[in-house]
């Protein structure tokens, strides 16, 4: 794949990964410093003596990932004594620069952590190449500007493999000397493709089952089996071509999930101009104008006006979705009638629809672990069939002492037999049997709104019997609205909202985005608060006027309220419930988040899979109480930390293969620690994304039901395969061991269980899924 390459001038560069290396020295204490020379195109790390206990790889492809990562978002001015950062939005702060040294030393860059003299006299350095500003976007457009060649291979193979039968029938009723001349053209026209992958695994130096094949017909020929070579290489191009046309389908029901994404945006500068840029040139912070009927180029919030966007090809619903101020906008989705002003909140690489485009094209080069096996077995077996054809000819001349090239009457020769016990004992089938119906999984779940992270987690879903969920954005909508701004006492509820508003605008959490969007639709203006700090699994922390105020957790706020809260205060099913304290200020807000309406019917349908259900929530358990008995559930855990969850899956792995489903920031260990992470992706954390091994792009729970079944279906039609396969090579190559076997009928035997495989495949593309 071919990466375009920005040039930037070296200070700007090593500006612009400034944050990022600060960030990764803080996280990573195997790392001493890093060296930016943009000049040279090179990174140096050091690190103390061999570096940290797992290895140098993993750490330098941690940091290789943060710059490029950095390089993506565009640059700052930490380094030349700015305040201001594209990346972090706020300067170095003086506890952060006590802790580091930079230095610069021509057109580099060091930053170091503050130790003693001596210390560096003790560091190992060792270089890297400088990542390059890659437009992530475009490369998958241009990925798919290719694919087009691809999706239509398989006619140019079918035409050969036409031409290749049309050519021996024509060899079969001729006479001498037109018949050679016809076979030799049919040869030509049914081994052209086959010659080409041959000559490509060659250069690799190994060789499969088209060396197999080809070895065969060119056998054929020099016994003066013709005919026989004519059908083999028919046969074997036409089975060549189906299985292109699989794979080729395959390719189509994924590209068809999306529209073309724009390539340019119209860009609002500080003077209020428009002007049209690059859709890979968009940086975090730059307003957009949207017009009607154009599509959101990048995720973005919108600042003004108010529209409809159609998100269907995200979300998998058709109905639009109303969009005023503060709600976010995804990029791919269309713009329906009103002209918006839109902030782009991240570059175009890293919107959702990029996200999703780049998990498909990681999930078809993952292969499942029975592939693996299948493909480790069939390169041993290839030699292992050369081997034994190679003894067997042996076996007939010599010890049954059968002519070694001729026939005599209806007796084949040694050769003959040979070639026979060749073509039957390939593993064509084998080969496609497992490949063909992970991707024709991939294929149909895409379609439909289920993203697998490779042929592993196809395999692995259809294995569990254990589901663990989360409670918010998965049981629940994950549509969080504020209903009531509450003050203690009664009188002083704008001010809660307007404290609330100023600490969760800087948070990510789920609770947040209710809370930020109902600040900026009631216009509250922010309070300038210092010293934020979150505290993870209880809360925010922050200083306002020297007063440390505090929201979170009603057992959290406790502890900072002199243990009184009013005894009075209750909240209902379905209501979440946020305190804030400081000073003499006591609020709470209380939001709403529904259970989805069809979460009853799929856990029922979970449970009547045999599979346990177990939701984990950090919620209250009153609340979660209320969740088992309206849904069923088999077990209800509450008032968990991330932590504690991440303990929870590992008590249930002990006995049981576990699904966690979840789509939060928050839920990302217990993704990685589950058997399979199964995460709700079409508005889910970055985080959760990154840890799943099943992505449910629609948000609808039922998706996970229809995931299961789908994996279940792939998985029967794998042993199918694998039956089919292994079976006919038992039966042809027993008869053929003993004779019993002509060369014709064992080539439209064995090319006919290929061609069964790949149908078998199919299915999953066009069948339904249901149990």
């Amino acid at each position: 794949m071919k990466t375009a390459e920005m040039q930037i001038p070296p200070a700007r560069t090593a500006a612009c990964l400034a944050r990022s290396v600060v960030n990764t020295l803080a996280e990573e204490p195997g790392l001493e410093a890093v060296t930016i020379d943009a000049e040279h195109d090179k990174i140096s790390l050091a690190t103390l003596g061999r570096g940290p206990r797992e290895g140098i790889e993993p750490l330098t492809r941690r940091v290789t990932n943060r710059i490029q990562a950095a390089l993506d978002r565009g640059s700052c001015s930490l380094l030349e004594g700015g305040s201001d950062c594209g990346v972090c939005d706020k300067p170095l702060s003086s506890d952060e620069r006590k802790n580091i040294v930079i230095r610069r030393h021509g057109p580099a860059t060091t930053i170091s952590r503050a130790t003693c003299p001596t210390a560096p006299t003790f560091w190992r350095w060792r270089d890297l190449p400088l990542p390059k500003v890659v437009p992530r976007d475009v490369e998958f457009l241009r990925e798919a500007e290719h694919i087009d060649e691809h999706i239509n291979e398989w006619k140019a193979q079918l035409a050969a493999a036409i031409l290749c039968g049309v050519l021996g029938l024509a060899g079969v009723f001729s006479g001498e000397p037109f018949k050679i001349v016809f076979y030799a053209a049919a040869y030509l026209a049914g081994g052209f493709f086959q010659v080409e992958e041959i000559w490509e695994r060659l250069q690799q130096r190994a060789i499969d089952v088209h060396f197999l094949m080809i070895a065969v017909a060119v056998g054929a020929a020099c016994i003066g089996a013709w005919g026989e070579g004519a059908t083999l290489l028919f046969l074997f191009s036409l089975s060549g071509a189906l299985e292109h046309f699989a794979l080729g389908r395959t390719q189509k029901e994924i590209r068809s999930l999306f529209r073309d994404a724009p390539k340019v945006a119209t860009l609002i500068d500080r003077l209020g101009a428009e002007r049209e840029i690059r859709v890979e040139e968009i940086r975090t912070g730059m307003k957009l104008l949207i017009k009607p009927g154009a599509q959101f180029p990048v995720d973005g919030e919108v600042a003004k006006g108010a529209t409809a966007a159609d998100e269907s090809n995200l979300t998998g619903e058709s109905t639009p979705v109303d969009k005023r101020i503060g709600e976010t906008v995804l990029a791919g989705t269309i713009n329906l009638w009103g002209a918006v002003e839109v902030v782009a909140q991240k570059p175009a690489a890293e919107s959702a629809l990029q996200k999703i485009i780049k998990l498909i094209r990681e999930a078809q080069q993952q292969k499942a672990p029975a592939q693996r096996l299948a493909d480790k077995f069939s390169t041993r077996y290839t030699y292992f069939v050369l081997a034994l054809s190679l003894v067997m000819f042996f076996v007939w001349w010599l010890g049954a002492r059968l002519p070694a090239f001729a026939d005599v009457g209806a007796m084949h020769g040694a050769f003959y037999r040979t070639m026979t016990l060749l073509v039957v004992s390939s593993p064509c089938a084998l080969v496609l049997s497992i490949p063909s119906a992970v991707l024709a999984a991939i294929a149909f779940g895409a379609r439909h709104g289920i993203l697998f992270r490779g042929g592993a987690a196809v395999e692995k879903l259809a294995a569990i019997n254990t589901v663990a969920l989360d409670k918010t954005g998965t049981l629940t909508t994950g549509e969080l609205r504020v209903e009531r701004v509450e003050s203690f006492p009664a009188g002083r509820e704008i001010e809660m909202a307007r404290l609330a508003y100023s600490l969760e605008r800087l948070s990510t959490h789920p609770l947040a985005r209710a809370i930020t969007l109902y600040g900026r639709q009631q216009n509250l203006q922010p309070i300038e608060i210092q010293k934020f700090e979150s505290v993870t699994g209880h809360g925010l922390r922050a200083q306002w006027k020297g007063q440390d105020y505090y929201l979170g957790k009603r057992d959290w706020i406790l502890n900072f309220n002199n243990g009184n809260l009013p005894a009075s205060v209750e909240t209902g099913s379905g209501v979440s419930e946020i305190w804030i304290s400081g000073g003499d200020s006591l609020g709470r807000i209380l939001l709403r988040d529904d259970i989805r309406p069809q979460a009853r019917e799929v856990v029922d349908e979970l449970r009547r899979e045999k599979l346990r259900m177990v939701v984990l929530t950090g919620d209250r358990k009153s609340a979660a109480e209320n969740l088992r008995d309206r849904l069923n559930l088999d077990d209800v855990r509450a008032e968990l930390k991330p932590e504690d969850k991440v303990a929870a899956i590992r008590e249930l792995s002990g006995q049981e293969r576990v699904a966690m489903v979840g789509d939060g920031v928050n839920d990302a260990p217990s993704l990685a620690a589950a058997y399979i992470g199964v995460a709700m992706g079409g508005r889910g954390a970055d985080a959760a994304l990154e840890q799943a091994d099943v992505v449910l792009m629609h948000d609808k729970l039922e998706n996970f039901l229809a995931a299961f079944r789908l994996s279940r279906r792939a998985r029967k039609i794998i042993y199918w395969n694998l039956f089919i396969s292994l079976g006919t090579v038992v039966v042809l190559v027993s008869l053929a061991m003993l004779g019993k076997l002509p060369l014709t009928i064992g080539v439209v035997g064995h090319e006919g269980s290929t061609v069964v495989v790949v149908m078998n495949s199919l299915r999953l593309l066009f069948g339904s899924n249901k149990s």
